[in-house]
Parts: C-alpha cells; structure tokens; sequence
C-alpha cells in the first residue's frame, strides 16, 4: 500500500518547484512504487472549508514536505498561514517532516517565515536549495533513506527484481542466440552463441536465486506481457495535429525490448514522407524522411530503456502530420534537468540491468549522448529543436518533421515534387513501397530490408513480401527454393501495372 506525501499548501513563489516535485516523485520508477503526493490544487471542488481539507491530509499523510521560501502566506485570525498550521499540524500528528528551504539568505524573508524556520530548525534538519535540481536531489536522498529506515526499501530496483511467476522455462532460447550473435559482431562480447541460457542470464546478472529477474523477462521473455501488461508499446498515426477519434492506424505492440523498439521505429518509418533520390552516387538510391530514422530510433529506444516500468501506463509514439511525440511513464534522475539534456552530462540509466544488454548490441551507448545526438540530428537536418518536458508523470519528446517545419505549420502535409528519375511513390503502404525499390534489379531480402531501413524481419515478411508475392506483384528468382542463401526477389508486370498506376495518384497515406 502507499503512503501519501503531504505537500506543503499554495505559495504562489513556490508554485513550479512544488509542481515539479510533485510530477518528479510520481513519475520516479522507485519512489512511485511507494508513494502518492497529495497537492491541494489537485482536489476537486467539495463543500469542506478549504483549511479544514489541507489540514485534515497533513494529519494522514505519513510525510509531511515543506517547501518554504520568503513569503509567509495569508493570515487567518489567529495570524497564521496555511503553512504555518500544516506544519503545526503534522508536528502535532507526529509525522515525518522534510523541510527544504529556497536560498541561503534570510535577510529578505518575512519576519514571520523566519520564525517559522527557527521553529523547525529547532526540531529538525533543514535542507537549503538554490535550484530545482538540488531541490529534486535533496527530496530524492531524504525520501529514500525515509524507505530505507522504515523497512520499506526491502526489494531491489525493478529491474533487479525477481519476475513474479517466472521461472527458465519463460526465457526464450531463440532469443537468447540472437542476442549472442548480435552482440559478439557489435561490441567482441565474450560469450559464444552455444553459451547455455542460464550462464548468458547470470553473465548478464538477470538471474535472482536462479529465477529470472524482471530484465530478464524484458529481454529475453517468450512473452514478456504475460508478466508485465504495460511494458507493451502504443504507436498511433494521426493525419491532422490533434489526437482525435478515429485514429487511422493504431498498432500496439508487444514483445523483448528489443522487439518493441524495431516494430515501433518500422511503423513510424513506414508513415513519414520520403523522397528517393538517384543512383548517380552509388548502387542504392537515397532515401530521405522528414524525420531521420536516427532521431526517430534513438527518440524510441531512450523511452523502451529508461521508462518507468512500474506504471500502469505504456510508452505512448503518436505521429501528427506536423510532430512525432514519445510519451514515456516515468521522470528524470534527481540530478539531471531538461537544460541538462543538450549538453555533455553523464549516463544515469533507470533500468541499468536492461541498459546492459541493449548497449551490448549497439541499441544505446550508455555515454549519455542520446538526447545530444537528437538535437545534433536534428539540426544537421534543418530542423526545429526538439522539445524535452515532463507531464503528470511522463517524460515526453516532441520532434517536429522537416517538411512541416520548412513550411509552417499545416494541418496536412504536402508530398515533396518528384524528378522523373525518383522513386514513384512516397506511399506509406508497405507492398507499393516494396515495389518502388525493386522497380530495376532484383534484390534479396537483406538489400530490401536495408533499402526501406526496416529491422524487424516479421514485419518485413508478413507485411511486405507475403502480400506482394500472394497478389503476383513480386516473384522469386529461384522459385523452386523459396529459402535458398541465393534467393532474391523481383517485380512482375503485373507489379510494374501496379506501380504506374500509383505513381499517377495520390501518394501521400
């Protein structure tokens, strides 16, 4: 059950810092397994007197968290301010008081908040802040000693823990030897890809008393979501600039981490605008989307690694025709703010024991340069900056797309003029985009994939080569071994019937 943190009453001085605590601590991936802030702006309307509600939760809350600063607040007849009372109160109620003081100099305090915090120096330790970073630190430390000294804090981290129900059998052979491979030709990682399962988990520390911990289940995990529902992904595509019913095209996606970062960066890929150039530079034509696929993979896998998987809530990737927005459960570390995040800063990641693994095959660099390599994308790609903020418990991204930002803002956007040596199409649909890269040679299923930057080889295969060989638009080169290491595709006349027909309509999805 959790506790309730009584946050110190309305100070209008005080309003961000105390809002921005409040988002902190629920959004924390600890201190939101544990806790529950109660903000008087947050109540609804009711027909109780307004001191009697702040000052009946002071009383129940099991933490009293006094932020004060130079103003004393109105008095009532007695000539005491609303933070005055709660801190009376919950002194009076015998509660945990955290009281965290803005700046170092008294001089120009009220003469009665200084007496109020020799009042409270007088009974307990005050913490002084200057910034709302030192303020998130102070809060942080202070709370989490609290855990520790009430017995609360008797589990590890989340991803630490051991996963509810789960025992070897959940873990994924097949998975396993993937992440063996891949990782051996990314980083020279020493474990070869016969390594028994149970040594990879215990190399990677994903084993608890010889049960898998709740990383291991994310990496590895047969079904991952059988064990943890909302570590699913929701990826929404929107034609206008508002989230409005009926959504055009809605996938939620399960799976490894791994799994829900490759499906989500296809399905955003697979709806932006793009323009193929020529072949003039080399045997692959170039392709360029108003959001580069670095941006949007970087965007995603910083939301699947660092997201606090202890909410109820799913990362959210909803595409607008002006934006992609990345909605991700969970908050910043104490020691970083969104300032912090176009600059040189140090790796902090709130899943560590998930981070591993997604470093070892070259998803993250564990270096802290994912968020500067967003703003670096984006500027080399002539831009808007990219937007970082923190929101009733998610940390979200908002990345606006090229064309959208070269034009204004349009409630649609516009399909870039085509050269006559383009590819024909921009559609987003999967098979006609399949069709506009094999228009001239035939290629395997590597160079196809590599063409349309697609990772995840189920989606290429179920929604790309399986309905264009079914509707005769593509056909084998070798048809009569289908699997062979030579095997490579190429368009049919009834595919090149197809791909003229499109290239005279519409193009955009």
């Amino acid at each position: 059950m959790k506790e309730c943190i009584f946050l110190s009453s309305v100070q209008k001085e005080l309003s961000v810092e105390r809002t921005t605590i409040r988002n902190f601590i629920i959004g924390d991936p600890l201190l939101s397994r544990f806790f529950d802030v109660f903000l008087f702006e947050d109540i609804p309307a009711s027909d109780w007197r307004a001191d009697n509600v702040y000052l009946d939760e002071a009383r129940r809350s099991s933490v009293y968290l006094g932020i004060f600063g130079n103003e004393y607040g109105i008095e009532d007849k007695n000539d005491l301010s609303p933070t005055h009372k709660e801190f009376l109160a919950a002194s009076k109620a015998n509660k945990t008081r955290l009281i965290y003081v803005k700046g170092d100099n008294d001089n120009s305090r009220h003469p009665k908040m200084k007496s109020l915090l020799r009042l409270a120096g007088s009974e307990l330790i005050r913490r002084r802040f200057n910034t709302i970073t030192e303020l998130q630190s102070a809060v942080y430390s202070s709370l989490v000693k609290y855990l520790h000294d009430t017995g609360r804090l008797l589990t590890g981290p989340f991803d630490a823990t051991v996963a509810r129900n789960a025992t070897l059998k959940d873990i994924s052979v097949e998975k396993v030897r993937w992440f063996l491979a891949r990782a051996r030709n990314a980083r020279d990682y020493a474990l070869s890809e016969t390594t028994a399962v149970k040594s990879v988990l215990s190399h990677l520390n994903l084993l608890e008393k010889g049960r898998p911990t709740n990383a291991a289940i994310l990496v590895f995990g047969s079904k991952p979501q059988s064990f943890l529902i909302s570590s699913e992904v929701k990826c929404m595509h929107f034609h206008g600039v508002k989230k409005l019913k009926p959504i055009p095209s809605y996938q939620i996606f399960k799976g490894t981490v791994f799994d829900l970062v490759d499906k989500s960066v296809d399905f955003v890929m697979s709806k932006l605008n793009r323009t193929v150039g020529t072949r003039a530079q080399g045997p692959q034509a170039p392709v360029e989307y108003d959001i580069p696929q670095e941006v949007v993979t970087e965007g995603i896998v910083n939301a699947v690694a660092h997201r606090n998987y202890t909410s109820n809530a799913s990362v959210e990737i909803i595409l607008f025709s002006d934006r992609l927005e990345i909605w991700n459960p969970g908050s910043l570390p104490p020691s970083l703010s969104i300032a912090d995040l176009g600059k040189p800063h140090s790796s902090q990641p709130a899943n560590p024991l998930l981070a591993e693994p997604l470093f070892l095959t070259k998803y993250i660099e564990k270096a802290g340069t994912g968020t500067i390599d967003i703003y670096d994308q984006c500027r080399a790609a002539g831009m808007r900056p990219p937007k970082f903020q923190i929101e009733n418990g998610f940390f979200i991204l908002r990345v606006w797309r090229k064309q959208a930002a070269q034009s204004g803002t349009q409630p649609r956007l516009k399909t870039p003029t085509q050269s006559p040596t383009q590819s024909p199409t921009q559609s987003s649909d999967p098979v006609n985009r399949l069709l506009s890269v094999l228009h001239e040679d035939p290629l395997s299923a590597g160079e196809l994939r590599s063409a349309l930057n697609i990772k995840h080889r189920p989606t290429f295969r179920d929604n790309y080569i399986h309905p264009a060989l079914q509707m005769g638009f593509i056909e084998y080169t070798i048809p009569g071994k289908p699997n062979s290491r030579l095997q490579k595709y190429r368009i049919t006349a009834k595919g090149r019937t197809r791909l003229s027909g499109k290239s005279k309509g519409k193009s955009n999805d």
